[in-house]
């Protein structure tokens, strides 16, 4: 499948900032185009999105130079080119091409629209949906649907930090389908908006994926709304709606403690606090617990939590194969949080999840803060045959392309199946 040209455009995402958009044209005259998210809260270690720096337009966020990269040095390189025709090949030459460890020459936000331009406009070529073409490169088949978590709550850096924790997620365990699961988040979240016009006397505003922002005076407290809100829709806390929670610690972390109440904790007293939260509430995944370079203390709370809820690595792997592989020997999580431009091509995207699950680790395929209404998301999530998926909540169009495109492919399979 020989590249016949590569075009870049820049675009807005969700936050009205810029990101990337690439076409992949093959010589047979295929095509294929991605759009790539931004995050607001990226962990250190992540591949760098590169930004033309100009304060007069977008705030130096601008992606000119991205896109010139796509458009010419990328163009040049990959373009006509008969010894290039897989997936594997592709992101090899891009890598190789960029030559910095973490995609800061050329960009990770062009390198992965190329990237998933491509892996488009070979299932195009191949006339098989997309999550099939995943599926296929994967190499085994799709088992099951991934489950949802859906933002109910936010705050941190994902809302006007009301409270310090980023977002607090419902998960429809009693679910048999997406079509269920999204019919109980939908009851959940109706009651959400009407706990924020009783409680707080105001109305709904959603932060950055959706999720409702109201002015809580703490984590807990919005622990305590989203069991009442689980009830008030008819649901039992726990057996039918659980709780995630997305504590993104690193961004309370400072001189050694976490800033997350009135008295700053230490690693092991921020492990026993995480703790009461899970016996206290229907949690059933801690989502960085503790800030991204606090190795020491992560495998404290790994044990702490054994059994109990899914210990998800987020800023501390960055989708890294390096860090993935540091974390599995040292015992530090027990779920990856998959976030395919923190690492920049599908093949290093790849190799992070195959070691996850060959170390039996969950694997949870997540959005950005700042996305796209493009789908591919959730093809790559049933593709690779993911345990969640994590796409926000459920209003604003970049967030419902995810689980409308998931209803599309479960409507297919069902078609396929009967």
């Amino acid at each position: 499948m020989t590249i016949r040209r590569l075009t870049g455009l820049e675009i807005l995402d969700s936050r009205g900032c810029p990101t990337v958009r690439a076409t992949c044209a093959l010589a047979s005259g295929t095509t294929g185009t991605a759009s790539v998210p931004s995050g607001a809260s990226t962990g250190a270690a992540e591949a760098v999105e590169l930004r033309d720096g100009d304060p007069a337009r977008y705030a130096g966020r601008g992606c000119r130079k991205a896109v010139a990269n796509i458009n010419h040095e990328l163009n040049r390189a990959l373009s006509g080119r008969a010894d290039i025709a897989t997936q594997a090949d592709v992101d090899r030459v891009l890598a190789e091409l960029d030559g910095t460890p973490n995609k800061a020459r050329l960009g990770a936000n062009a390198i992965l629209a190329v990237s998933l331009a491509f892996a488009r406009a070979q299932a195009v070529e191949r006339q098989v949906p997309l999550y099939q073409h995943f599926a296929d490169m994967l190499g085994t088949p799709i088992r099951h649907l991934p489950r949802l978590t859906i933002n109910l709550f936010s705050g941190g850096k994902h809302a006007g930090g009301q409270v310090p924790i980023q977002d607090v997620l419902i998960v429809p365990r009693s679910a048999r389908t997406i079509d269920e699961a999204l019919v109980m988040a939908s009851a959940v979240y109706a009651q959400a908006v009407a706990l924020i016009r009783r409680e707080y006397d105001m109305r709904w505003l959603t932060a950055d994926e959706g999720g409702l922002a109201p002015p809580a005076a703490s984590a807990e407290q919005l622990f305590e709304h989203a069991v009442t809100c689980i009830r008030a829709a008819g649901f039992e806390p726990g057996r039918d709606v659980a709780l995630a929670v997305d504590v993104a610690s690193s961004h309370f972390y400072r001189d050694g403690r976490y800033d997350l109440g009135p008295t700053p904790m230490t690693a092991q007293q921020m492990i026993a606090h995480v703790s009461g939260w899970v016996e206290r509430f229907p949690i059933i995944s801690i989502e960085d617990g503790l800030a991204e370079d606090d190795w020491e203390d992560w495998p404290d709370l790994c044990a702490a939590l054994a059994g109990k809820a899914l210990i998800l690595g987020d800023d501390l792997l960055c989708t890294n194969p390096q860090r993935i592989q540091r974390g599995i020997e040292a015992r530090a999580c027990n779920a990856l949080l998959l976030k395919a431009n923190q690492i920049g091509t599908l093949s290093e995207a790849l190799e992070a999840y195959r070691l996850a699950r060959a170390a039996n680790w969950s694997v949870t395929l997540s959005v950005r803060s700042g996305d796209t209404e493009d789908d591919w998301l959730a093809d790559l999530a049933v593709g690779w045959t993911a345990d969640y998926t994590k796409a926000g909540s459920l209003t604003q169009s970049e967030r419902l392309s995810k689980y409308n495109r998931l209803l599309a492919i479960e409507t297919e399979r069902r078609g396929n199946m009967s």
